[in-house]
């Protein structure tokens, strides 16, 4: 799904073959922006959104993963990218970015969006920017 992948790994949109469990650890007790998060709370963003996994091809272990709330026209969001601690450092935050881009890309999207306190650089190498007129802007819901 990357070309930036390094070898031994794969990534998955397959929702079924996440481990649930394992995402709702990694974002409850360890992302910053969704401490807490109920593991219900977690079902429910996983059945409404496009859902990438990155596994450890020899073990089958899930390694990282990401979200994107779409409408698959128009608007898409990337959302909950996370990458065990373990496996930091291999690029694989980079490439499973890059595996969402090429993914939404059929779609002609207008616009994909997100939100990241200390990953700029990660998400500026897969092309994105900071917003050029923020102003415009506005949120509902802001912590």
């Amino acid at each position: 799904m990357s070309d930036d992948l390094p070898d031994g790994y794969e990534i998955s949109t397959d929702a079924a073959r996440l481990d649930v469990g394992l995402v709702h650890r990694w974002l409850s007790e360890d992302a910053y922006w969704a401490l807490g998060r109920s593991r219900q709370k977690q079902e429910d963003a996983i059945a409404g959104s496009v859902n990438f996994g990155l596994y450890d091809q020899a073990s089958g272990a899930q390694l990282a993963y990401a979200r994107v709330v779409t409408d698959r026209a128009t608007f898409a969001w990337l959302c909950d990218v996370y990458v065990d601690p373990g496996a930091r450092g291999k690029g694989l935050g980079g490439a499973l970015v890059d595996a969402v881009c090429a993914h939404l890309e059929p779609y002609g999207l207008r616009r994909v969006l997100l939100a990241t306190a200390d990953a700029h650089a990660v998400y500026e190498r897969a092309g994105f920017e900071p917003l050029t007129t923020p102003g415009k802007w506005m949120a509902l819901g802001q912590q």
